[in-house]
C-alpha cells in the first residue's frame, strides 16, 4: 500500500470512530509556551535541536496575543542537583540526556530571542506535561481562560503530554503547527496527527493569528 493511500485509509478509519471534530474556540485562550528554553530550540545541547524556526513563530503569536492581553505561560524543566545526579526522578533514567537540565545552568534558560515581558508567568516542572505537579491548571483558572495555545517542544513529548492533560483539565487546545518542533520528523507528524485526532485542533499559525485578532482589545 502506498503512503498516500495508507494516509487516506488512516484518516477514514479515524472518521468513522468519532474522532477529530473541531473544539470550541473560547473568547479567553492563554498561550503556553512548552519547555522552549536553550537545552531544547539550540543544537549545540545535547537534548537540543534547531528550533529557530518555531521560536520566531511563537514570539509572533505571543505578540499577536499582547493587544488583547492574552496570558503567556512559559515552562521550564530544571532539576536540583541531586534529582539530576539521582535516582529520585524516574523518567532520567530513560532520559538520560536531561540530566543536564539544572537548575541555574545555562539549559535551562528561556530562549532569548522570545519575546518574554514582566507580566508573563514562568511554571518549573519535572516532568513531561506542564500540568503535571504543577499549578499551572490552577492558574489557568484563576485568569479565567477556557482555551489554550500550546506551542513548544518537544511536539512528541512534552508538547503531546501538556496537550493531553490540558483537554483533561477541561480546557480547549490549539496547537499551531508552525510553532511546535521536535528533533525528527516522523515522531512530530505522527503526534499532530495524534493531537489532531483525539485532544485538539492543530491548526496553522495564520489560523491562530486570526483568532488573537478577533479577540477584544484589553484597556490600556
Amino acid at each position: 500500500m502506498s503512503a498516500a493511500r495508507y494516509g487516506q485509509e488512516t484518516e477514514r478509519t479515524y472518521a468513522r470512530a468519532g474522532f477529530g471534530a473541531p473544539v470550541r474556540r473560547g473568547g479567553r485562550p492563554a498561550i503556553v509556551v512548552v519547555d522552549l528554553t536553550r537545552g531544547f530550540t539550540e543544537d549545540g545541547f545535547p537534548s537540543g535541536a534547531d528550533l529557530t524556526d518555531v521560536v520566531g513563530a511563537t514570539g509572533g503569536l505571543i505578540e499577536a496575543g499582547r493587544p488583547a492581553g492574552v496570558p503567556v505561560v512559559f515552562t521550564a524543566i530544571a532539576y536540583t542537583p541531586a534529582e539530576a545526579a539521582g535516582d529520585a526522578v524516574t523518567w532520567l533514567h530513560k532520559a538520560q540526556g536531561m540530566r543536564a537540565l539544572t537548575e541555574g545552568s545555562a539549559e535551562v534558560a528561556i530562549d532569548p530571542r522570545l519575546p518574554r515581558a514582566p507580566q508573563d508567568h514562568l511554571i518549573v516542572k519535572k516532568g513531561a506535561s506542564a500540568f503535571f505537579g504543577t499549578s499551572l491548571a490552577a492558574l489557568l483558572t484563576g485568569l479565567g481562560c477556557d482555551t489554550v495555545l500550546v506551542c513548544g517542544a518537544t511536539t512528541s513529548g512534552c508538547v503531546r503530554a501538556t496537550a493531553v492533560d490540558a483537554v483533561q483539565s477541561g480546557f480547549s487546545v490549539l496547537v499551531p503547527r508552525e510553532c511546535v518542533g521536535d528533533r525528527a520528523p516522523g515522531p512530530h507528524e505522527a503526534n499532530l496527527f495524534d493531537i489532531q485526532a483525539k485532544y485538539g485542533d492543530v491548526i496553522d499559525l495564520k489560523d491562530a493569528l486570526a483568532y488573537l485578532g478577533g479577540l477584544p482589545r484589553s484597556a490600556p
